[in-house]
C-alpha cells in the first residue's frame, strides 16, 4: 500500500517545486519522494487549480465514495433478493 502524505506536506512540496529554483529531482530528494510521486502531484494540482482539464481530487473522492455507496446498495439488494425466494419457496402449495 502506498505511503500516505498528510495534504499541507504535499501543499509545500508543491509550492517549493512550482518555483522551479531548483530541479524536480532535486526538490523530491530534498523532500524524501519518488519524482514519479512529485510530478504525479503536479499534475494533480494543476488539475485541482484549473490550470488543467481533468477530475479534481473532490470529483475523484466523489467517485470513489458513490461506487462505494453503490455496491453496498447491490449487495443489500442481493440478499433481499434472495429473503424473498426464500420465503416464497415455502409458500408454495405442496
Amino acid at each position: 500500500m502506498p505511503k500516505r502524505f498528510p495534504e499541507d506536506f504535499k501543499r509545500d512540496v508543491i509550492s517549493v517545486a512550482r518555483r522551479r529554483t531548483v530541479s524536480l529531482d532535486e526538490v523530491a530528494a530534498d523532500f524524501d519522494i519518488s519524482p514519479s510521486t512529485l510530478a504525479r502531484w503536479l499534475r494533480q494540482a494543476d488539475i485541482d487549480d484549473g490550470i488543467k482539464d481533468g477530475l479534481t481530487s473532490a470529483e475523484q473522492a466523489e467517485i470513489v465514495k458513490l461506487r462505494r455507496q453503490n455496491r453496498r446498495l447491490e449487495m443489500e439488494n442481493e440478499i433481499l433478493r434472495r429473503a424473498a425466494a426464500y420465503f416464497a419457496q415455502h409458500q408454495l402449495p405442496k
